[in-house]
Protein backbone atom coordinates (compact mmCIF):
# COMPACT_ATOMS: atom_id res chain seq x y z
CA UNK A 1 0.00 0.00 0.00
CA UNK A 2 2.86 2.31 1.27
CA UNK A 3 4.51 1.49 -2.04
CA UNK A 4 1.32 2.43 -4.16
CA UNK A 5 1.41 5.67 -2.46
CA UNK A 6 4.91 6.54 -3.12
CA UNK A 7 4.40 6.01 -6.49
CA UNK A 8 0.99 8.40 -6.66
CA UNK A 9 3.25 10.78 -5.02
CA UNK A 10 6.36 10.59 -7.79
CA UNK A 11 3.88 10.30 -10.64
CA UNK A 12 2.77 13.78 -8.87
CA UNK A 13 6.16 15.78 -9.45
CA UNK A 14 6.26 14.81 -12.89
CA UNK A 15 2.89 15.96 -13.59
CA UNK A 16 2.85 19.50 -11.78
CA UNK A 17 5.08 21.36 -14.24
CA UNK A 18 2.86 20.80 -16.69
CA UNK A 19 -0.34 20.74 -14.87
CA UNK A 20 0.72 24.68 -13.40
CA UNK A 21 0.96 25.84 -16.66
CA UNK A 22 -2.00 27.72 -17.28
CA UNK A 23 -5.45 29.02 -14.84
CA UNK A 24 -8.39 31.19 -15.20
CA UNK A 25 -10.07 29.54 -17.80
CA UNK A 26 -13.93 28.20 -16.69
CA UNK A 27 -16.10 25.32 -18.77
CA UNK A 28 -19.83 24.84 -17.49
CA UNK A 29 -20.16 20.62 -17.99
CA UNK A 30 -23.52 19.16 -18.06
CA UNK A 31 -24.16 15.52 -16.67
CA UNK A 32 -26.02 13.20 -17.85
CA UNK A 33 -29.23 14.00 -15.41
CA UNK A 34 -28.83 17.82 -16.54
CA UNK A 35 -27.08 19.17 -13.18
CA UNK A 36 -24.57 21.99 -14.32
CA UNK A 37 -20.69 22.13 -13.32
CA UNK A 38 -18.80 25.44 -12.83
CA UNK A 39 -15.19 24.42 -13.78
CA UNK A 40 -12.29 26.41 -13.56
CA UNK A 41 -8.77 26.41 -13.89
CA UNK A 42 -6.46 27.76 -10.69
CA UNK A 43 -3.04 27.90 -11.03
CA UNK A 44 -2.25 24.39 -9.29
CA UNK A 45 -5.82 22.47 -10.48
CA UNK A 46 -8.72 22.83 -11.04
CA UNK A 47 -11.71 23.81 -9.16
CA UNK A 48 -15.30 23.03 -9.31
CA UNK A 49 -17.31 25.28 -7.56
CA UNK A 50 -20.03 22.64 -6.79
CA UNK A 51 -17.40 20.14 -5.20
CA UNK A 52 -15.58 22.59 -2.91
CA UNK A 53 -14.39 21.51 0.05
CA UNK A 54 -14.71 17.98 -0.96
CA UNK A 55 -11.31 15.78 -2.41
CA UNK A 56 -12.36 14.63 -6.47
CA UNK A 57 -11.61 12.25 -8.73
CA UNK A 58 -11.63 13.17 -11.96
CA UNK A 59 -11.84 10.13 -14.30
CA UNK A 60 -11.53 10.19 -17.87
CA UNK A 61 -13.09 6.40 -19.33
CA UNK A 62 -14.72 4.80 -21.96
CA UNK A 63 -18.00 2.41 -21.97
CA UNK A 64 -15.89 -0.15 -24.29
CA UNK A 65 -12.52 -0.18 -21.89
CA UNK A 66 -12.28 -3.22 -20.08
CA UNK A 67 -10.16 -1.35 -17.71
CA UNK A 68 -12.85 1.73 -17.26
CA UNK A 69 -15.19 -1.28 -17.03
CA UNK A 70 -13.35 -2.74 -13.79
CA UNK A 71 -13.24 0.17 -11.94
CA UNK A 72 -16.93 1.39 -11.99
CA UNK A 73 -17.70 -0.80 -8.69
CA UNK A 74 -14.42 0.60 -6.69
CA UNK A 75 -16.29 4.36 -7.26
CA UNK A 76 -18.87 3.06 -6.57
CA UNK A 77 -18.44 1.69 -3.21
CA UNK A 78 -15.99 4.71 -2.52
CA UNK A 79 -18.78 7.21 -3.44
CA UNK A 80 -20.71 5.90 -1.01
CA UNK A 81 -18.84 5.20 1.82
CA UNK A 82 -17.21 8.75 1.36
CA UNK A 83 -20.16 10.38 0.01
CA UNK A 84 -20.33 13.63 2.23
CA UNK A 85 -16.19 14.15 1.67
CA UNK A 86 -15.61 12.84 -2.32
CA UNK A 87 -16.74 13.38 -5.53
CA UNK A 88 -16.52 11.52 -8.18
CA UNK A 89 -16.76 12.82 -12.20
CA UNK A 90 -16.15 10.25 -14.90
CA UNK A 91 -15.92 12.08 -18.27
CA UNK A 92 -16.96 9.39 -20.78
CA UNK A 93 -14.34 9.75 -24.17
CA UNK A 94 -15.20 7.39 -26.63
CA UNK A 95 -18.49 8.99 -27.55
CA UNK A 96 -20.97 7.44 -26.06
CA UNK A 97 -24.21 9.31 -27.36
CA UNK A 98 -26.01 11.05 -23.55
CA UNK A 99 -29.18 8.60 -23.95
CA UNK A 100 -27.06 5.41 -24.12
CA UNK A 101 -24.74 5.97 -21.40
CA UNK A 102 -27.69 7.08 -19.40
CA UNK A 103 -28.99 3.61 -19.65
CA UNK A 104 -25.71 2.53 -19.55
CA UNK A 105 -25.03 4.19 -16.18
CA UNK A 106 -28.43 2.89 -14.92
CA UNK A 107 -27.52 -0.58 -15.50
CA UNK A 108 -24.41 -0.47 -13.77
CA UNK A 109 -25.78 1.63 -10.74
CA UNK A 110 -23.42 4.17 -11.08
CA UNK A 111 -24.01 6.49 -8.13
CA UNK A 112 -21.48 9.25 -9.31
CA UNK A 113 -21.29 12.48 -11.58
CA UNK A 114 -21.38 11.34 -15.44
CA UNK A 115 -20.42 13.83 -18.22
CA UNK A 116 -20.57 12.88 -21.80
CA UNK A 117 -18.27 13.64 -24.40
CA UNK A 118 -19.87 15.95 -26.25
CA UNK A 119 -20.68 17.81 -23.47
CA UNK A 120 -16.64 18.20 -22.00
CA UNK A 121 -15.08 18.77 -25.42
CA UNK A 122 -13.05 21.48 -24.79
CA UNK A 123 -12.35 20.80 -21.21
CA UNK A 124 -10.95 17.31 -22.31
CA UNK A 125 -8.75 19.10 -24.46
CA UNK A 126 -7.72 21.71 -21.58
CA UNK A 127 -7.06 19.05 -19.51
CA UNK A 128 -4.89 16.92 -22.20
CA UNK A 129 -2.91 20.34 -22.77
CA UNK A 130 -2.70 21.18 -19.30
CA UNK A 131 -1.86 17.54 -17.94
CA UNK A 132 -0.10 16.23 -21.07
CA UNK A 133 -2.74 13.68 -21.25
CA UNK A 134 -2.43 11.84 -24.90
CA UNK A 135 -5.96 10.00 -24.60
CA UNK A 136 -5.00 6.47 -23.17
CA UNK A 137 -7.78 5.60 -20.76
CA UNK A 138 -8.50 5.49 -18.05
CA UNK A 139 -7.12 8.19 -16.61
CA UNK A 140 -7.36 9.53 -13.69
CA UNK A 141 -7.03 12.71 -12.11
CA UNK A 142 -7.15 13.24 -7.99
CA UNK A 143 -8.09 16.90 -6.63
CA UNK A 144 -7.57 18.04 -2.93
CA UNK A 145 -10.20 19.61 -0.72
CA UNK A 146 -8.95 22.87 -2.37
CA UNK A 147 -9.02 21.68 -6.15
CA UNK A 148 -5.20 21.42 -6.05
CA UNK A 149 -3.79 18.63 -8.30
CA UNK A 150 -2.27 15.91 -6.38
CA UNK A 151 -1.66 13.38 -9.03
CA UNK A 152 -2.62 12.02 -12.59
CA UNK A 153 -2.46 8.47 -13.46
CA UNK A 154 -3.13 6.19 -16.75
CA UNK A 155 -4.66 2.56 -15.88
CA UNK A 156 -6.30 0.90 -13.46
CA UNK A 157 -5.41 1.89 -9.73
CA UNK A 158 -6.94 -0.55 -7.08
CA UNK A 159 -9.40 0.32 -4.67
CA UNK A 160 -7.59 -0.21 -1.59
CA UNK A 161 -4.54 2.54 -2.97
CA UNK A 162 -7.54 5.29 -3.98
CA UNK A 163 -8.87 4.87 -0.30
CA UNK A 164 -5.49 5.23 0.90
CA UNK A 165 -5.05 8.49 -0.82
CA UNK A 166 -8.25 9.67 0.57
CA UNK A 167 -7.00 9.15 3.83
CA UNK A 168 -4.16 11.14 3.66
CA UNK A 169 -5.68 13.58 1.80
CA UNK A 170 -7.80 13.90 4.92
CA UNK A 171 -5.19 13.51 7.11
CA UNK A 172 -3.25 16.38 5.53
CA UNK A 173 -6.62 18.59 5.84
CA UNK A 174 -7.55 17.82 9.33
CA UNK A 175 -3.28 18.67 10.49
CA UNK A 176 -3.68 22.13 8.64
CA UNK A 177 -6.94 22.41 10.66
CA UNK A 178 -5.67 22.41 13.96
CA UNK A 179 -2.64 24.20 12.40
CA UNK A 180 -5.10 26.74 12.01
CA UNK A 181 -7.08 26.60 14.84
CA UNK A 182 -3.82 26.92 16.63
CA UNK A 183 -2.69 30.12 15.18
CA UNK A 184 -5.95 32.37 15.84
CA UNK A 185 -5.78 30.35 19.63
CA UNK A 186 -2.13 32.10 19.92
CA UNK A 187 -3.30 35.12 18.73
CA UNK A 188 -6.15 35.48 20.97
CA UNK A 189 -3.94 34.46 23.89
CA UNK A 190 -1.32 36.98 22.95
CA UNK A 191 -3.94 39.91 22.73
CA UNK A 192 -5.30 39.62 26.36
Amino acid sequence: MKKILVALLTILLSFTALYAAEKGDSFTLKTIDGKTLHVTGIENGISIQEYKGKIVFLEFWGTHCPPCLMSIPHYIDLQSKYKERLAIVAIEVQGTPETALREFAKAKGMNYTLIPHRNALDFVAYVGQRAGWEGSIPFLIILDQHGTFITGQTGLLPQDALEGVINELEKREQGKSRTASKSVGDTNASRK
